[in-house]
C-alpha cells in the first residue's frame, strides 16, 4: 500500500525531480518529517514539486544570461 502511495504521488513527476528530492532525503537535507522513518508519500510530493521549481528557475536564469550578454 505504501509503494502505490508514492507511486501516485510522483506518477507525474520528473525523473530528474524525483532523483534530487530521493537525493534530498537521503542525504538529510529535507528538514521536514523524522530523519529516522521513510518519508510519507505527501512528503515525497512536496519535494519533488520544490525540486520542480527550483530546476524551471534555474532554466529561466540560465535563458536569461545569454540575452544580457548580447544586450550588454
Amino acid at each position: 500500500m505504501q509503494m502505490r502511495g508514492y507511486l501516485s504521488a510522483v506518477r507525474d513527476a520528473e525523473l530528474a525531480d524525483l532523483q534530487a528530492a530521493i537525493q534530498r532525503f537521503v542525504r538529510g537535507e529535507v528538514k521536514s518529517g523524522n530523519a529516522q522513518f521513510c518519508p510519507s508519500s505527501a512528503q515525497l510530493c512536496i519535494e519533488v514539486r520544490e525540486r520542480r521549481v527550483m530546476r524551471e528557475l534555474m532554466a529561466r536564469r540560465a535563458a536569461q544570461v545569454p540575452a544580457k550578454l548580447v544586450t550588454g
